[in-house]
């Protein structure tokens, strides 16, 4: 990502890629599937990660691997974000931000081989170097354990019970080879790596000029009746989804845009915080937009097959200007760092 202070937008992309390049020594940018965490210490806890509403454990949705060069003690920095994917909830968002020094206890002072490791099995890590245990089910912090094998670990009575059904029953006897038959729950969101691209500089006045019908032809049939639908209103949500339209014409599949500071582009006028809205960080200083999520997102989330249906028009999380330390070893909340509008198109 780019240097604290930089302007460009750094947009991005969903891709698909190789195991060992999503895991946590890559330090990657990723959608779905279990979080690679960056500080191996001091993981949200199953009650920072349950729901606001409904109590049920929060899905993993996406990370963002956002280093702060100059800033020793944010060399590798990392954005996570939860969703609630259960009805009636389907929202109900969570993010944290972890930052390490270059020198720690996890990591090579130096950069991660691009090459693939000798050894590139799919089975799953599910223990961290600091002994932590992962939930077999979600990836986060497992303190529970089953009470047969004790070596499968749980971040709630709802997963493990999830697991048990769906084949840890008859895989409870072959306690040394757990990692390497985990079944499919249908509880992650699918996974894709995020890759960046900088933003190319375009006259909004030559794009608006453009055929909209071919231009977000790709973003799909549901999202493009639900932006259709909008454009039909004349008023200020039409000026305000006019712009949006603008600006992502060139690259209508980006997922992501990043840019430290830099002004959002919403969807529509429901939820556009003021200045005043956005609260401070408890360490004093303002918070400021880090990256926002984008619709085009949905498309490669499948949450419908589940009967469920999560829905936003962008995300906006804006985090401390300091980025301060109370994200170094450990993994503060919402309530600490961020500030999340859900702009919505309907």
């Amino acid at each position: 990502m780019a240097a604290a202070g930089a302007r460009p937008v750094e947009l991005g992309f969903a891709e698909s890629a190789p195991a060992w390049r999503l895991r946590s020594e890559q330090f990657p940018s990723k959608v779905g599937g279990r979080p690679a965490w960056l500080g191996a210490a001091g993981l949200p806890g199953p009650q920072a990660l349950a729901c606001e509403l409904c109590g049920r454990p929060l899905s993993f949705l996406l990370q963002v691997y956002a280093p702060l060069p100059g800033r020793p003690d944010a060399f590798h920095r990392c954005i996570f974000l939860f969703c609630c994917r259960e009805q009636p909830c389907c929202a109900g968002l969570r993010v944290f931000r972890n930052q390490l020094p270059r020198k720690n206890d996890f990591y090579s002072y130096e950069p991660p081989s691009e090459n693939p490791p000798p050894e590139t099995g799919e089975s799953v890590c599910l223990q961290l170097k600091s002994g932590a245990h992962l939930c077999r089910v979600c990836g986060c912090l497992g303190p529970k354990t089953c009470s047969r094998c004790h070596k499968a670990y749980y971040c709630s009575k709802e997963h493990q019970t999830l697991d048990w059904r769906l084949g840890h029953k008859q895989a409870c006897a072959q306690p040394d080879h757990l990692d390497h038959i985990i079944p499919d729950h249908n509880f992650l969101f699918p996974e894709f790596e995020i890759v960046i691209e900088t933003e190319d500089e375009i006259m909004p006045e030559v794009v608006e000029k453009e055929d909209y019908s071919e231009i977000i032809g790709s973003m799909g049939e549901a999202l493009e009746e639900e932006l259709d639908s909008m454009a039909k209103h004349e008023s200020r949500e039409d000026k305000i989804f006019q712009k949006f339209k603008t600006q992502i014409a060139l690259e209508p599949e980006q997922i992501l845009r990043y840019g430290r500071g830099i002004a959002p582009i919403w969807i529509s006028g429901e939820n556009i915080p003021q200045e005043k809205d956005i609260p401070d960080c408890p360490c004093g200083a303002k918070r400021i937009l880090e990256f926002q999520v984008m619709p085009q997102l949905l498309n490669y989330l499948k949450a419908d097959r589940l009967g469920k249906s999560i829905d936003w028009g962008i995300l906006a999380v804006f985090t401390c200007a300091e980025s301060c330390s109370l994200g170094i070893l450990a993994y503060p909340g919402k309530l600490s760092l961020v500030y999340i509008p859900v702009n919505l198109w309907r």
